[in-house]
């Protein structure tokens, strides 16, 4: 990767292929609320196209999904916290090198920020995924009002700033579900959203690990997880460069979870 200044060049350049506009410079974020684990228990329970603008959607299931909808040798790319206005457009060109489709989980906050990368999202055939306001991974312990304000303000800023395109999934930061925010989310239309392989992208560990990580638990199942925003993803884009066409290499094919 090239240093800051050619980064923010590179990003200027690529988001005006892409018809958004770039801001210099990473997007503040909050790395000590961020969470990577789904396996926790969801509290009070046991351990266990888009809709056209004004539309109300239709309910979904409201157990957490991972199957893809490419079938038995299908994968889903989910993308998650962002847009950032600098690492979003990299991840988008990407895909489109590899001629994927991805899923985005959006926090509100970001995309209300940011909605000409939304619209580019969009534009470029990704789905849409509400991952709340405020990115709070301790949310299952908070009031049902709580939750319901975190999803249905987040549902409503991505939507506004998708130009009237919902997101059709919900994801819990760090999976911090509960039986109310899924059925919140499912009556909504937006299937709960979890993972199989947690690619560890957050922390960091290096582009070599990252992908080891994914081809060591591609067997775990098909929906891998990913980061386009929290800081430096340059490993992420590098990571995902060299994954894409392995996993075509290795026979899957690329679909969204199924709803």
């Amino acid at each position: 990767m090239a240093g800051n200044g050619g980064r923010g060049w590179y990003a200027k350049v690529l988001a005006a292929a892409l018809g958004v506009t770039a801001v210099a410079g990473l997007t503040s974020f909050w790395n000590a609320q961020l969470g990577s684990g789904e396996g926790r228990p969801e509290r009070g329970a046991a351990a266990p196209p888009a809709p056209s603008q004004g539309r109300k959607a239709a309910p979904v299931p409201a157990g957490i999904v991972h199957a893809s909808d490419a079938g038995a040798r299908g994968v889903n790319i989910t993308i998650d916290d962002g847009p950032d206005p600098v690492w979003t457009p990299e991840v988008l060109q990407v895909l489109r090198d590899n001629g994927v489709k991805a899923t985005f989980c959006m926090v509100g906050t970001q995309a209300r920020a940011h909605p000409d990368l939304v619209k580019a999202v969009v534009a470029a055939g990704h789905r849409l995924c509400d991952h709340t306001v405020s990115h709070d991974v301790t949310m299952d312990h908070k009031s049902k009002a709580y939750q319901s304000e975190q999803i249905r303000d987040a549902e409503r800023m991505i939507t506004e700033a998708s130009g009237g395109v919902r997101p059709l999934y919900y994801r819990a930061p760090g999976g911090a579900f509960t039986p109310s925010s899924r059925h919140l989310a499912a009556s909504r239309g937006m299937r709960p959203l979890g993972w199989n392989i947690d690619s560890k992208d957050f922390e960091r560990p290096g582009t070599n690990a990252i992908v080891a990580t994914v081809k060591n638990e591609i067997s775990n199942g098909p929906t891998l997880l990913f980061h386009d925003a929290g800081g430096d993803r340059s490993q992420t884009v590098a990571a995902l460069r060299e994954l894409l066409p392995w996993l075509k290499e290795q026979g899957y094919s690329f679909g969204f979870p199924v709803r």
